[in-house]
């Protein structure tokens, strides 16, 4: 974080917040920091009909998640919180750099229950995304 806004939050965003997808504007003018990836314990799943990605962490089988780092200033990230689906919640991750940054997680009790396929293994979500179009 930048020394001017120390309470500025890093987030880490894998989904329709992307460059280039659909909800980028959600992230109004916060500060991009790079593309990153989490380590390798989490799960990508394509939650109702594809409408949006489903992470959580898992101890076994997880995968590293392509995505990317912004820096928010409160009300950014208020905004940004707002504007998540249903069931989405905040909560830290780990960045395959060592780093932790907040993602948006969906419950993983939801997906085993809805069947929501997992595409993990695709590339992420701008991929799954450019398949499916």
């Amino acid at each position: 974080m930048s020394d001017a806004s120390p309470t500025a939050k890093r987030v880490f965003i894998c989904g329709s917040a992307l460059r280039g997808q659909p909800d980028h504007q959600n992230l109004q003018s916060a500060t991009f920091l790079g593309e990153a990836k989490t380590a390798p314990n989490y799960r990508l799943h394509a939650v109702k009909d594809g409408w949006h990605p489903g992470i959580y962490a898992t101890e076994t089988s997880g995968i590293s998640i392509p995505g990317e780092i912004y820096e928010l200033t409160p009300e950014q990230y208020d905004y940004l919180v707002s504007t998540e689906p249903p069931d989405m919640y905040p909560a830290k991750v780990d960045l395959e750099n060592g780093e932790q940054a907040i993602a948006m997680l969906y419950p993983q009790k939801l997906i085993e229950e809805n069947g929501y396929p997992d595409i993990s293994e695709i590339g992420g979500w701008a991929a799954y995304k450019q398949q499916s179009s």
